[in-house]
């Protein structure tokens, strides 16, 4: 049985970019991970240890928020790699990592990148 969990909008301010401002002043950025696995067993034991513990994949994806890169595309690699590696549980994963009000010649709400399997 599988079973998709979801970590909805986790908040990092971080100084990714390729400007040199964006290393300076930072920006807000929005990380989503959703993944699928077979957790059916927790639904009976009710134990952390039969689940993946999403309090996990939310440190793993702080800490590479936390490294400043000059592309979200390569931070976003690296949030999904550590959560692969850590959980081989997992059948299926995406993360969704978002820079608010991306430096371009225009309004523009976020730019994304959408990394999945």
């Amino acid at each position: 049985m599988q079973t998709s969990i979801q970590l909805k909008n986790m908040k990092f301010y971080a100084y990714h970019g390729v400007l040199p401002q964006e290393k300076i002043v930072g920006n807000n950025f929005v990380v989503n991970v959703k993944f699928t696995a077979d957790i059916s067993k927790s639904f009976v034991t009710d134990d952390v240890k039969d689940t993946v513990n999403y309090a996990e994949i939310y440190d793993l994806a702080k800490a590479e928020m936390a490294v400043p890169s000059q592309l979200i595309e390569h931070v976003a690699g690296r949030i999904f790699t550590k959560i692969r590696d850590a959980f081989p549980q997992i059948t299926a994963l995406e993360v969704r990592l978002a820079k608010l009000n991306p430096p371009v010649n225009g309004e523009v709400e976020a730019s994304e990148v959408v990394i999945s399997d």
